[in-house]
């Protein structure tokens, strides 16, 4: 098991604010995580806010439900990890898998990935920024996993 050498998170409604105040969140992971070579810290940060934003743009309550964002951030030896949830979320069907092989298939304009960003530029980029990026459905949240590989000492 890989020991987690930093880590942060943030729990509260999908609005900008909470946009804002992750960027204090990971601000204070890399102050933690100083050894992180600076370039993966900005790809990460630059992914985990771009994921992070299309919850608070595009994410959509269940009915009578408040929509939460939930951000668990991770720095393990050689992996940086985020697991951004979209908490109280209507259900999408279905949730894309964006991981591997469909994470370089065209953008279908029908598709849930729509849904969280109009040109696709968004995913594409978080797919080039991270090393594995995963979406899923557990219960009422729709959860995003991103990792990268870090070359940290």
């Amino acid at each position: 098991m890989t020991d987690i050498l930093a880590r942060r998170a943030l729990e509260q409604p999908a609005t900008e604010q909470a946009i804002e105040d992750l960027h204090g969140v990971l601000d204070q992971l890399w102050i933690d995580a100083a050894f992180v070579p600076q370039l993966d810290q900005m790809a990460f940060t630059t992914a985990v806010i771009e994921s992070a934003s299309n919850v608070v743009q595009h994410g959509v309550p269940a009915e009578g439900a408040e929509l939460l964002l939930g951000v668990e951030l991770t720095v393990a030896t050689g992996r940086l990890r985020a697991v951004i949830s979209e908490i109280g979320a209507a259900a999408h069907d279905p949730v894309p898998d964006i991981d591997g092989a469909a994470a370089s298939a065209p953008l279908d304009e029908d598709s849930l990935l729509e849904d969280y960003d109009e040109s696709g530029r968004g995913l594409s980029m978080i797919r080039a920024l991270v090393t594995t990026v995963t979406v899923e459905r557990q219960g009422d949240t729709n959860v995003w996993v991103l990792s990268r590989d870090s070359g940290q000492n």
